[in-house]
């Protein structure tokens, strides 16, 4: 009988106490002949793998028993690796000539050779699968030979380019490379264009430099589309006849003025004991089938991606913009928690319904801002004007009990890009935080937390949004970093989020406030998805998911289906048996695909800034210096949210010496010093579009200190549900 792969590699590490050759080893596993053929296919995957490695005179044995690991390859921009490992394994330092022809994303073989810097150290020996991607760069012709510069500064080699491989491209054109080969780290990799996307400064073409480069999907497939319109066309009549009708309930949708997709509608009530709020959800599982060709994309792509000017939508418009869009005056089907809150915010208790709504208006952030401030709200507002001061209400004591409860509110500036029909940047700025977000957010948090619990009381199987406690080493590291500035921060291993919250209150009014709160949210874990509940650190809560966000979040598709699932109390047996399976899977995957979302988003409003400062060289701006290195500091421009450097080969007065201790530097004649937090006025000297790089000069002149951001609610990482970020499709 044929042996799988993880039988053999039990036995390896088991029992066999040397390496042997196949044919030992198909002796000692007792495989017949008849199966031998089959078994060295095995094994040669198993090697192939990276499993197991081949040694001299036709021996085998586990790679981990030889000094030998095998991981995905990590390139820091100066050109080190390092060999990414799971679990609490350290990951392992190669440094840049030991890489060979290893590019950062591939699966690597590494043998360890002792330690350096610390730390456990090795070089690549062999590449075992090179990562799928495509390499966006800049085209240039020069004198005896073409090559593609990288944008990607992980990836420290230019590409050749054959001449019949070149497309016609044109010098200083950005182009999309396909790596050809690539056996001797002495030469250059060889490629192959693939696309030419047009020069830098092409209307369009920044944004189609940030698809190509993270991959992104430009379109659906046709079948896509074609199964989204049989989709929306099913009838629903039958269907909302079985579920509770809240269509007489005054419910409303609040979004961005240019939103259109609705999936969140609400509505609050007094009580005799406080407060019931209701959030509406758009049932978007009754329309995307598990196993169809809508729901295979939707999971593919993990999440819709949000770039200025655009968005690259999880789902097809007919369904997120129609169907599945809780429109005013229409019946939609949704999903419906019903949560009852004592005076103090407390909550009480909840339940989850099936229902059809219909929306009594469709608010926009600014206009129920406007009614808070006391401002004529129209015709919209009138409608629900007695429901939103009761919802006011609520949020405000939803606010104030995650506070006492030490939910942490990381109070970062967001960018804000104002757009031509170009795509050209017309202004940059920062969004400001309005309390009618804060009002959603609130409610948005509610409902995902009251749903984690009720699932999480039946005992079954559930996706939950979780966020580990901060790693140690980072968390000392941070500490160190706020001795250093002057601030006070002990690290233990038993700190709880009250701790940072109090912090963060405390330092909220100095110049380098907005720069701690993105050292602490870098020295922590990132949020992610999976099927054990361990809780959420930076919230606070015991038990979290996400719910809210079916139309632009596979998990909370998933999420609803699970629901649907559990009617009973339990899932039926058939689905049990697979539904650990299809939660882990879920769960991996589009923790991936968000950070890889994250990851495009802020490469996207990097270019629409830099494309921005390029027309602006010589002025002159008032900024904050956002962090010190060696070789010169960086400088966030003011309102613009830019950043750019000033290297101290520009600098001038004095010759400046790097102080590691204090994180500045300091002139050796003057004394002068430049610390993260100090104000500084600077001016733009040169841009590089290509690579994103703003460089700055110091003009003596001096700067006027920024006021502190407002206070109010930021997003920590994406769970606050920043309905904000939904764009114009």
């Amino acid at each position: 009988m044929p042996m799988d792969q993880k039988t053999i590699l039990e036995f390896i590490q088991s029992r066999a106490d040397r390496p042997m050759k196949v044919k030992e080893l198909a002796k000692a596993l007792f495989i017949e002949d008849h199966d031998y053929s089959q078994f060295r296919r095995t094994i040669k995957r198993l090697i192939d793998s990276g499993d197991l490695v081949r040694l001299k005179r036709g021996r085998v044995g586990v790679s981990t028993k030889l000094g030998v690991l095998v991981g995905i390859l990590a390139v820091t921009r100066t050109g080190t690796g390092f060999l990414l490992q799971e679990g609490d394994e350290e990951d392992i330092l190669i440094s840049p000539h030991d890489l060979k022809t290893a590019l950062d994303g591939d699966k690597v073989m590494v043998r360890l050779k002792g330690n350096r810097l610390g730390r456990p150290a090795g070089q690549v020996i062999r590449i075992v699968e090179r990562a799928a991607r495509r390499i966006v760069g800049t085209f240039r012709r020069e004198r005896h030979f073409l090559i593609v510069q990288p944008d990607n500064p992980r990836i420290h080699r230019d590409f050749y380019i054959p001449s019949d491989l070149s497309l016609q491209a044109k010098d200083g054109e950005r182009v999309v490379v396909e790596l050809s080969s690539w056996e001797d780290a002495n030469r250059n990799p060889e490629g192959k264009v693939v696309e030419r996307l047009g020069f830098p400064t092409d209307p369009g073409v920044d944004m189609l430099t940030v698809m190509r480069a993270y991959s992104l999907p430009d379109e659906f497939p046709p079948t896509v589309l074609e199964a989204a319109e049989r989709a929306a066309a099913t009838g629903t009549d039958e269907e909302q006849k079985q579920r509770l009708d809240l269509t007489r309930e005054c419910i409303y949708t609040i979004d961005p003025a240019d939103a259109k997709d609705h999936d969140d509608a609400v509505n609050v009530e007094r009580t005799a004991k406080g407060y019931r709020l209701g959030v509406h959800i758009a049932d978007v599982s009754f329309f995307v089938k598990e196993g169809s060709a809508l729901d295979i994309e939707a999971l593919e792509r993990g999440n819709s991606v949000y770039l200025p000017g655009m968005v690259i939508p999880m789902l097809p418009e007919v369904l997120s913009n129609d169907m599945c869009s809780l429109k005013p005056n229409r019946r939609r089907l949704a999903h419906s928690v019903f949560m009852e809150f004592d005076q103090q915010g407390k909550m009480l208790k909840w339940k989850i319904e099936d229902t059809v709504i219909k929306s009594n208006a469709r608010l926009s952030y600014e206009e129920v801002q406007d009614y808070f401030d006391g401002k004529d709200g129209g015709a919209r507002i009138e409608r629900v004007a007695e429901n939103l001061t009761v919802a006011r209400e609520l949020a405000r004591l939803l606010t104030r009990q995650r506070a006492t409860d030490g939910s942490l509110d990381f109070d970062l500036p967001e960018a804000k890009i104002i757009l031509n029909d170009r795509g050209e940047v017309l202004e940059l700025g920062h969004r400001v935080r309005l309390e009618s977000h804060r009002l959603v957010e609130e409610f948005m948090l509610a409902a995902n937390k009251a749903v984690a619990l009720e699932v999480f009381r039946r005992g079954q199987s559930f996706i939950y949004r979780v966020h580990a406690k901060p790693d140690m080493e980072k968390l000392e590291a941070f500490s160190t970093m706020m001795d250093r500035l002057g601030h006070r921060f002990p690290a233990s291993k038993t700190i709880k989020p009250i701790q940072f919250s109090r912090f963060l209150e405390r330092i909220k009014d100095t110049p380098e406030a907005d720069f701690i709160n993105e050292l602490m949210l870098r020295s922590m874990q990132k949020a992610v998805y999976q099927r054990e509940n361990i809780g959420h650190f930076g919230l606070a809560f015991t038990h979290y998911t996400h719910f809210t966000s079916p139309i632009r979040r596979y998990p909370d598709l998933l999420l609803h289906r699970l629901l649907r699932k559990l009617k009973g109390g339990k899932y039926p047996v058939a689905y049990a048996r697979k539904v650990n399976t299809t939660i882990d899977f879920a769960s991996k995957h589009c923790s991936e695909t968000e950070r890889h979302a994250e990851q495009a988003e802020r490469d996207a409003v990097k270019s629409k800034q830099v494309a921005f400062m390029a027309k602006h060289l010589g002025d002159e701006y008032d900024g904050v210096i956002s962090g010190v290195a060696p070789y010169g500091f960086f400088v966030r421009l003011g309102s613009t949210g830019a950043e750019g450097m000033v290297r101290v080969s520009t600098i001038d007065d004095d010759y400046y010496r790097y102080d590691e201790e204090s994180y500045r530097l300091i002139g050796r004649r003057t004394k002068h010093t430049y610390r993260m937090g100090d104000a500084v006025r600077v001016g733009i000297m040169k841009v590089d579009i290509g690579r994103r790089e703003i460089d700055l000069f110091v003009t003596g002149k001096k700067a006027k200190l920024p006021k502190p951001a407002p206070a109010g609610m930021r997003e920590f990482g994406r769970d606050l549900n920043k309905k904000k970020k939904k764009r114009k499709r």
